[in-house]
């Protein structure tokens, strides 16, 4: 199977970064186009692979697959060995409850808490909204774990999805110094020690921005 992933500048695109992710617990191979994002020739650049003029993509010998919930749909389906999804309908369930609300949801912390893994500085006072975000994401970080995680240190013991979705937020968490609970804290230090996000990481910050 010949699969190119479209993606931004590995800096700033954390949804880029969850595809990234996604690729790497299926072990899937694959190679990588990146774009770099809000040049004059982006939005063109990307249009020409994908549809929404958004990244990432995955192209698939079948043809393209956007938004990383579908490209992580596809790779659970295509590699069902790798278990990209936790084991038991219940944590399935779960699982891909968690990854729908970060999806959609948690846009006070995407406005105010831009991915930027670059950055070691804390706000200097975190808004309202976007602190009660950061509760509920340690709420829900602590019941996942709590709940499903005791094969392992992820949220539900072994890597999944649901890890590859909160990467980016663990990234925010720590980038802006934000103070955590204990599992919380804990939860990003796994995140930092994953290989598949260290390389990311590690690429990020041989990036040159202009």
């Amino acid at each position: 199977m010949s699969l190119v992933l479209i993606i931004g500048d590995k800096t700033y695109s954390s949804w880029s970064l969850r595809a990234a992710l996604a690729m790497e617990l299926a072990e899937a191979p694959y190679s990588e186009v990146l774009i770099p994002l809000d040049r004059p020739d982006t939005r063109a650049r990307i249009l020409a692979h994908s549809p929404t003029g958004k990244v990432p993509l995955l192209q698939t010998e079948e043809g393209p697959v956007w938004d990383s919930l579908a490209i992580g749909e596809y790779l659970a389906e295509s590699y069902p060995e790798a278990y990209l999804w936790p084991r038991g309908e219940y944590a399935r369930a779960v699982a891909r409850s968690v990854c729908a609300e970060m999806h959609s949801g948690f846009m006070a912390l995407r406005t105010h808490l831009p991915m930027d893994l670059k950055r070691d500085q804390a706000v200097d006072e975190m808004p309202v909204d976007a602190d009660a975000d950061i509760r509920r994401i340690c709420a829900l970080w602590a019941e996942c774990r709590g709940n499903f995680g005791e094969g392992g240190p992820f949220l539900f013991g072994h890597a999944s999805l649901a890890d590859a979705f909160f990467a980016p937020v663990a990234a925010r968490l720590r980038s802006y110094r934000v103070a955590l609970p204990e599992v919380a804290a804990a939860y990003v230090a796994t995140v930092y020690q994953w290989p598949a996000f260290q390389r990311w990481f590690q690429a990020a910050q041989a990036e040159r921005l202009e």
